[in-house]
């Protein structure tokens, strides 16, 4: 019976480990989208989307407060910050400029407070893909905590955090995936116009 429980354990271990590694479809879908210049991977975690961003040779910035995997992807080609975003809970610490960015990726990572400054620091005509967990996950597993989850619609709403930046949403998604492994989501793809149009009130 004990060798049927490790067994299974470390089955479940390896499907998390591949969970975590899978690069999102959400992103693979709209990477076509991304224009030349740099790409920061907000979060970056482990670096699979920076090393699969490289891979395809865009330009990388890879950020995350913890150093572990950036010594690596500095190795591969990304330029990389260690840096905490969340040194206060209710406010952003956020380092960069406005225009800075011609793309933005965040995956399974939440905020709230970073919204505004992350459209801010897009080019014009520069794009977001954004993908994290919604309310109703804690169903599923982790993150449960609902300050880590967003409310119903809020990641459409957060395009409009900013009233400076006018966000032309391409794509959104909100409900239940089964894969890389069972959870709630919201996922969107938007452009910062690069001017005020009929077509980006749409």
């Amino acid at each position: 019976m004990l060798d049927i429980v490790s067994e299974l354990n470390h089955s479940l271990a390896i499907n998390d480990a591949c969970a975590r590694d899978a690069i999102s479809p959400w992103v693979q879908r709209f990477s076509h989208l991304l224009p030349p210049g740099l790409v920061l991977d907000l979060a970056c975690g482990g670096g699979r989307h920076s090393r699969w961003l490289l891979k395809f040779g865009h330009e990388v910035m890879s950020l995350d407060r913890h150093p572990d995997s950036l010594a690596s992807l500095a190795q591969q080609g990304a330029l990389v910050l260690q840096h905490d975003l969340e040194s206060d809970a209710q406010t952003a610490n956020w380092p960069f400029a406005d225009n800075f960015f011609s793309a933005i990726i965040v995956c399974n990572y939440l905020h709230r407070p970073l919204f505004p400054y992350l459209l801010s620091s897009l080019k014009p005509n520069g794009i977001l893909i954004y993908e994290t967990f919604s309310l109703g996950n804690a169903d599923f597993g982790k993150p449960s905590n609902p300050h880590f989850l967003l409310r119903s619609g809020e990641l459409l709403q957060q395009m409009r955090s900013n009233l400076a930046v006018n966000m032309q949403v391409i794509g959104y998604e909100e409900g239940f995936i089964s894969k890389p492994k069972p959870a709630l989501v919201q996922r969107i793809c938007a452009r910062k116009a690069a001017f005020s149009s009929g077509i980006d009130l749409l």
